[in-house]
């Protein structure tokens, strides 16, 4: 079976595009290297016809069918089973939309884009600005491999999200390939569609469980062509609460952008990237960066010394700047945070949220709870506090003593999930469930949740064959 199906892929979107030896082996692993899976072939469709053309195949073969656009995937969603979780059907096939990169048709009028789903979030962005306006999903140290269909799969988030929304908020229509290889066409620019059920807002997020996302209908904004970042010392992360309250009142949307980073990020970040520089002359414990942006004149300074008054003991001091460089000497204090911690060794990685108000509380909570039962440990906290995302990841201080701690990681995660719970959280703000994550939410979500998920998984995909293994 395995070699009739090989040779009927092949006819269908040519032999150069079906890889089945060593060269395929980079697309079963994640980019983290934590999950290492087989599969039969990767396919490298041109177009959403040869999509359902793959599809059909695989489903008649009673194959698996996996997505995948740039791999960045960080719980292990855009890549196979490893042979051990296969379970209910023998074989998977790994179908790469990467070639898959034409921008379709740009209405600026409309500020819509129509945009293949192999397009990366650069380009994307890139192409957005030469005509004038803004796609304002930005995902930093990976833009430039991460492509939209994975984006909207996983429902991405980024640093803009206080201001535009996560990726569910910036599309209008869809195009998707079902699991029986039908093509359902939602590619509809329309603001306003009361006409029944939003279909497409069950494949966002659903990292390819429900169908294949073969393009898009995107969301595009004013160009913004004035910007202005602060870099502000507080004193905790409930300072830095009451500071986004104030520059929201102040400021309305304007805020772009709003980041917590504790020191011990920032100690990680001038250790391993020696180009970067403390902001202040004094060590903070916590620092905020912020940026606003606007078509007009941004008054960024102004708004911050009246915060610097009205908040006594809570503000240390700030720094504001419109000059480009500065600005991006401050954001890679945030941007390098994950690249420092890899340097240093391997930690348990927490992507959750929280109501914005309760972000101080979870910290504090988290922190008490895993010192109490980790004497040593060393939280990095940071992120979307704007959101009410924090990436909160512990390891030790000590690298001797890291082994035996990455050894207790379903009780540091119960630990961190269970508060997150208790303050009405979530235990994936962004990355998503994928393999990670798809037994522990069932500790999370209420029964009727689950049942629900299940019957859609199971009226969309009968045969469980797209992306098994993933969310549910």
């Amino acid at each position: 079976m395995v070699a009739s199906l090989i040779v009927l892929l092949r006819q269908a979107i040519g032999t150069e595009y079906v890889l089945t030896d060593l060269t395929a082996t980079p697309y079963y692993r994640d980019q983290r290297g934590r999950y290492n899976g087989s599969a039969m072939a990767v396919v490298f469709p041109a177009n959403t016809q040869q999509v359902s053309s793959i599809v059909k195949l695989c489903s008649s073969h009673n194959t698996a069918i996996v997505p995948q656009g740039g791999n960045t995937s960080l719980c292990g969603a855009s890549v196979p089973l490893s042979a051990v979780d296969q379970t209910s059907f023998q074989h998977q096939v790994v179908v790469n939309l990467s070639r898959m990169k034409e921008v379709l048709v740009i209405d600026t009028d409309n500020y819509t884009m129509t945009v293949e789903a192999g397009c990366t979030l650069a380009h994307v962005r890139e192409i957005a600005a030469q005509n004038n306006r803004l796609f304002p999903l930005s995902l930093t140290a990976i833009d430039a491999r991460c492509e939209i269909g994975g984006n909207l799969s996983t429902n991405a988030g980024g640093i803009g999200v206080l201001r535009y929304g996560n990726m569910r908020d910036l599309v209008l229509g869809l195009e998707v390939v079902l699991p029986d290889g039908r093509i359902w066409n939602g590619l509809r620019k329309l603001r306003k569609d009361n006409t029944g059920y939003d279909l497409k807002h069950l494949f966002v997020g659903a990292e390819g469980t429900l169908g294949i996302i073969t393009a898009a209908v995107l969301k595009l904004f004013p160009r913004t062509v004035t910007h202005a970042t602060a870099c502000v010392g507080v004193r905790d992360p409930e300072s830095a609460v009451a500071l986004l309250a104030h520059l929201r009142s102040m400021c309305g949307d304007r805020i772009s952008a709003y980041e917590i980073v504790s020191r011990p990020c920032l100690d990680l970040v001038l250790h391993y990237f020696v180009k970067t520089r403390e902001p202040f002359k004094k060590r903070h414990q916590w620092m905020v960066i912020t940026e606003l942006s606007d078509v007009l004149d941004v008054p960024l300074d102004d708004v911050l010394r009246t915060a610097l008054s009205n908040f006594q003991g809570e503000l240390a001091e700030y720094l504001v700047t419109k000059d480009m460089e500065m600005s991006s000497s401050w954001w890679d204090l945030r941007k390098y945070i994950s690249e420092a911690q890899k340097q240093d060794g391997i930690s348990i990685k927490h992507d959750v949220s929280v109501p914005i108000s309760n972000v101080p509380a979870f910290i504090e909570m988290a922190d008490a709870a895993l010192k109490a039962e980790f004497p040593g440990v060393r939280i990095v906290a940071f992120g979307h506090i704007g959101d009410g995302n924090i990436h909160y990841n512990a390891s030790m201080s000590e690298p001797v003593k890291n082994a035996p701690f990455l050894a207790h990681s379903q009780k540091v995660n119960r630990i961190v999930y269970d508060i997150v719970a208790k303050l009405d959280g979530s235990i994936s703000a962004e990355h998503g469930l994928g393999q990670l994550k798809r037994k522990e939410i069932r500790h999370y979500k209420n029964a009727l949740e689950l049942e629900l998920m299940s019957n859609i998984k199971r009226t969309l995909d009968p045969q469980g064959l797209m992306n098994p293994g993933k969310v549910i």
